[in-house]
């Protein structure tokens, strides 16, 4: 993606159902577990480089031996950090005593985190930067053992507030906007209430449908309970996704399927999707059971994950990205007026490569159906020269757009940095024939338009291009997401800018004044949730306008070519990716009423002139 959005947080579990000592006889070490927990995390590290944590259980320790560990890092490189000191611990112990890894029992008792009970953290920070307090694992300790909570996820709630006065507690500083903060104090709560009640075991079914109904938002958790139950559970709705594999030996929970799939070499089937609304319970005796927690709700899967957050390694999602560049395809030739003879496609790297080569199919296609036409239309006139013509007719390719590496500037005017970011991305000379050639580039998405902007058209200008068409494999982003995504300020998103500056020059300013003033009465009334005030903002202007002004908020002064700009429509995102139709982002339609209360705040906030999240 040209303009990086934060990603979404990963997460991995994995509970060992068999004694260490069979790891070690079986696989050759007692590391097993951590071994795998550290590639389950490794092959999602993708959705998070802010920060990593994990957290362990070991089961059936004596009393007062400490059985619940955690270790959190922001460092730039926070696995290789985390697993770094982990690593160092076990160095330590086998320094004094070499032949103790031979031992499984005593390595249990002297390594801090080898429990049978894992769980990792991938976290993209959403509020509170890279402060380490904020990364996950959470803890709630207590002298009880059953009362003790690890918790960790990938999901933002849009009703902290509510739930930290639900639970009398007032939180500090660090922690008071913190999504998991306020989730852990809760269930905490109903986890107390329960140990209170229960003398043999846990019913944690009943903590979950008690907790979990409180919570506004979209979510994928996981936690670690004294007790050695665990659970993992997805949100009603499906927004974040969640995956989970069982076998004999361990029972295992992620973000991504593709991430358990080559973590422990299993086929795509072997891998099941935990469904809205349920949850994957865990006993401390090593059974498990899927359990529905909250009835499922209209699915809302996020298709962002699909278009860019998920890696495209997964069979579904590769396709899902191929169908989203094949179904720009037309609209692209439509708008070349099918010259792919002087046009060039290419791709902004590299997220949007997959999406990149599901358009050339298109094209190939449309180009295939030409030359049987045309073959067919010449009967017997033609030859071998003109045959050979028509069949190696192509569609252009060309890699144009190179990101070079990341650049750094110590300079500090503005003129200057402006003129360092240019050079993010570099070009590929002789490509292109000036004043003739059309460059077509596709994206994944066009968030804020800055990289466009201040780099990749101005350089895409210096070969000479007649035209430039930038593509987005996503539909236009119009409003703040809630759910997992770092989007929630509603001047950043260029297709909001645009539509502001089209009310400013119709003189229809007064539309924004409008719609102001209905949400500081919905807020007055303490019903800000009931409706999505800033879809009346998009209202007056078609897609198409509003992506010719996003062209023209794009294109740098002194530019030659003519910018333009083509957006997927909503109805073939929906086609490419069926089963993830969370779209909120695109049209304002929010799964959760705290989605509306959300944009309508993030609005807010703009006119109001104040620069922080909607939530």
């Amino acid at each position: 993606m040209s303009d990086a959005i934060k990603h979404e947080c990963g997460l991995a579990f994995i509970r060992l159902r068999k004694p260490f000592s069979y790891y070690q006889q079986q696989y050759g070490t007692v590391f097993y577990g951590l071994n795998k927990l550290y590639l389950l995390m490794e092959k999602q590290h993708n959705r998070g480089q802010d920060g990593a944590g994990v957290a362990t259980v070991k089961l059936h320790t004596e009393p007062g031996v400490p059985f619940m560990h955690r270790i959190r890092s922001s460092q730039p490189q926070p696995i290789g950090d985390v697993f770094g000191k982990i690593r160092d611990e076990i160095a330590e112990i086998e320094k004094y005593q070499p032949e103790i890894t031979k031992y499984p029992g005593l390595m249990k008792g002297h390594v801090r985190f080898l429990g049978e009970l894992m769980m990792g953290h991938l976290r993209y920070a959403t509020q509170g930067k890279n402060n380490v307090e904020l990364c996950h694992p959470f803890v709630r300790y207590n002298t009880i053992p059953a009362r003790n909570l690890s918790m960790a996820g990938n999901f933002n709630l849009v009703n902290v507030d509510e739930l930290f006065n639900y639970v009398k507690v007032s939180p500090g500083e660090t922690h008071k906007n913190s999504d998991l903060a306020a989730m852990l104090e809760v269930v905490a709560h109903f986890l107390n209430k329960e140990d209170e009640i229960r003398q043999n075991g846990l019913d944690v079914k009943a903590i979950l449908q008690q907790a979990f109904g409180m919570f506004d938002g979209g979510y994928h958790v996981c936690g670690l309970i004294g007790s050695g139950d665990a659970f993992v559970i997805r949100d009603p709705h499906g927004i974040r996704p969640s995956y989970y594999y069982v076998n004999d030996d361990v029972i295992v929970a992620a973000s991504e399927r593709a991430a358990i799939r080559t973590t422990f070499n299993v086929g795509e089937n072997e891998v099941m999707e935990l469904m809205p609304g349920t949850a994957l319970i865990v006993k401390e005796n090593g059974d498990y059971s899927i359990e529905e927690i909250i009835p499922a709700k209209e699915r809302r899967a996020c298709s962002f994950e699909r278009i860019y957050f998920s890696r495209g390694n997964d069979e579904k999602i590769y396709k899902e990205r191929s169908a989203l560049g094949y179904h720009l395809s037309e609209t692209v030739l439509k708008a070349i007026d099918n010259d792919l003879r002087n046009t060039i496609f290419s791709f902004i790297p590299n997220t949007a490569e997959v999406a990149f080569y599901g358009l050339i199919k298109g094209l190939e296609d449309y180009l295939n159906r030409i030359k049987v036409e045309r073959i067919m239309s010449w009967g017997k006139d033609f030859d071998e020269e003109k045959l050979n013509e028509m069949v190696n007719r192509r569609v252009r390719i060309d890699k144009i757009a190179i990101k070079d590496v990341k650049m750094r500037t110590f300079i500090t005017e503005d003129s200057s940095r402006n003129e360092m970011v240019q050079h993010v991305y570099d070009i590929t000379y002789g490509t292109v024939k000036p004043g003739t050639d059309t460059l077509v580039v596709i994206d994944d998405s066009i968030v804020r338009g800055t990289t466009l902007r201040e780099s990749i058209i101005k350089m895409l200008d210096r070969l000479g291009p007649k035209r430039i068409i930038i593509m987005s494999s996503a539909p236009q982003i119009r409003y703040p997401d809630c759910y997992g995504i770092d989007m929630s300020k509603m001047g950043e998103f260029v297709a909001f800018q645009a539509c502001i500056a089209l009310l400013r020059e119709q003189g229809k300013e007064y539309i924004l004044q409008e719609a102001y003033g209905l949400c500081k009465e919905l807020e007055r009334t303490n019903t800000l949730n009931a409706q999505n005030v800033v879809k009346n903002i998009y209202k007056p202007f078609t897609p198409e306008e509003i992506s010719a002004k996003i062209a023209q908020i794009i294109t740098p002064v002194g530019i030659n070519a003519n910018v333009e700009v083509i957006y997927q429509n909503i109805e073939s995102l929906h086609a490419s990716c069926p089963n993830n139709l969370g779209d909120w982002y695109f049209t304002g339609n929010y799964p959760t009423p705290g989605g509306n209360r959300v944009v309508n705040k993030a609005f807010m906030n703009y006119m109001e002139g104040k620069n922080e999240r909607g939530y």
